[in-house]
């Protein structure tokens, strides 16, 4: 077991990307459920929903990815300032 958590550990990247792993996992889990949510209600269910949902997604995903890469500063200053900092 203790080989295993060695293998894992060294195929980490290094802590300075965190920033960029955290926009590219939060990107691909929120364009890919909006796109779900979008396709379903401007389109509705049908046979083609999966594949019109992934057209769309194919769109959002960079874009969300810029998008969050751009807006992250912003937002970190926004949470200091509404979030008291005792604990």
């Amino acid at each position: 077991m203790d080989h295993l958590n060695r293998k894992i550990t060294q195929r980490r990247l290094p802590k300075f990307l965190a920033p960029y792993v955290f926009a590219l996992y939060m990107a691909i889990v929120m364009s890919f459920l909006m796109s779900m949510v979008i396709t379903l209600t401007e389109f509705g269910y049908d046979s083609n929903y999966l594949m019109n949902v992934m057209s769309a997604y194919r769109m959002a995903m960079p874009a969300a990815f810029v998008c969050i890469l751009v807006v992250r500063p912003l937002v970190a200053r926004l949470v200091a300032l509404s979030v008291s900092s005792d604990v």
